[in-house]
């Protein structure tokens, strides 16, 4: 059985550290974090309650279709309610 994570092929980026005084945003990781974040806000994506990953993977993608979703239909009201 193998896990999502080795189906994934993440890429893994080493940032050296910089000086202590200065800060310096790094290149786009905070676009995954954020996402991250998102996917963990629905229920059954903060535990693993699935026993195949193949079935987490569609939680995951199941998840991301409604926060989507979601704000298509904010953002199609918004226009519709103030047209240009």
């Amino acid at each position: 059985m193998t896990s999502a994570k080795t189906r994934l092929r993440l890429k893994l980026q080493i940032v050296p550290r910089t000086e202590l005084h200065k800060f310096i945003v790094p290149p786009r990781r905070w676009v995954v974090e954020r996402t991250f974040a998102w996917i963990t806000r629905s229920r059954r994506t903060v535990r693993d309650y699935e026993r195949l990953p193949a079935h987490h993977e569609t939680i995951v993608y199941w998840s991301m279709i409604i926060i989507m979703s979601r704000r298509l239909a904010r953002h199609n009201q918004s226009h519709q309610l103030h047209p240009t």
